[in-house]
């Protein structure tokens, strides 16, 4: 049974095409302002690719503009497809941590059930998410695939006491301007999302094994200061030796599509 999981993100679009449990192809690519032009194109390239034809394929949908993917067949949220993706990786995973675009979410998986029993989500606010960090890279002239490496070399990382986005670009522009290293300026703005993300996960009771997910899990010092907020190790998960956070979403709504169809 081939089943397809798109998740429509708000910065980016992920998708993975199932063959009964393995994964035969996925794509990621930039959301845009068109949401689903974006899903449409994917999709038929998968088809063209594949030589298969929509009415061999199930498909599923989820994340923050799985109702504009036409083409689906059914829709679900995005923390019942966190929570199922994880499990692809880590059967016994008890935790997940999410860190997209514009929002981040704590979900417990049930060990009895392998439900979701509880989560915390924050999408009112940029803090804590993978646009804060864009707009920081920015304001410390930093390529965002740099910012976290860079953030590891720093040995007194720099306090950023502010929580709102706007607010704390003025503090890192602050600082920079009286001579604060960048890396210590760095290593500041990842250790104030760990925090704010810390926080919201400790108080619905995460605990390992944790996986943490989202485009922001590539980011190796948002990792690193997550683990010292939480006071334990976390994983990521990692298809041929490449980081596969992204598609937890996807790979979740397209295992949830064959779980539908058999049952």
């Amino acid at each position: 049974m081939k089943t397809c999981g798109v998740d429509i993100g708000s910065l980016e679009t992920k998708m993975v095409l199932l063959d009964d449990k393995n994964i035969m192809d996925y794509r990621v690519g930039r959301s845009t302002f068109d949401f689903k032009r974006v899903g449409s194109n994917m999709f038929n390239e998968l088809l063209e690719k594949h030589n298969l034809r929509k009415s061999e394929i199930y498909v599923m949908s989820t994340g923050y503009g799985r109702n504009t993917v036409s083409f689906a067949d059914d829709r679900i949220t995005e923390i019942t497809a966190h929570a199922r993706g994880v499990q692809y990786f880590y059967p016994e995973a008890h935790s997940v941590i999410d860190i997209g675009g514009q929002d981040s979410k704590a979900i417990v998986i049930s060990e009895k059930t392998r439900n979701v029993i509880d989560f915390q989500m924050n999408d009112k606010c940029a803090a804590g998410t993978g646009r804060f960090i864009e707009v920081m890279a920015g304001a410390l002239e930093v390529p965002i695939q740099q910012i976290g490496e860079l953030a590891l070399n720093s040995n007194n990382p720099a306090s950023i006491s502010s929580t709102c986005t706007v607010f704390a670009e003025s503090e890192v522009i602050s600082l920079f301007a009286r001579g604060t290293k960048k890396e210590d300026i760095a290593a500041g703005i990842h250790k104030s999302i760990a925090r704010r993300v810390a926080g919201m996960a400790k108080r619905i009771g995460v605990a390992p094994l944790l996986v943490f997910c989202g485009g922001v899990a590539k980011n190796i010092a948002v990792k690193k200061f997550l683990e010292l907020e939480l006071g334990f190790e976390i994983v990521t998960p990692v298809i041929n030796g490449k980081s596969s956070a992204q598609l937890t979403g996807a790979i979740g709504a397209a295992l949830i599509a064959q779980e539908q169809r058999s049952g």
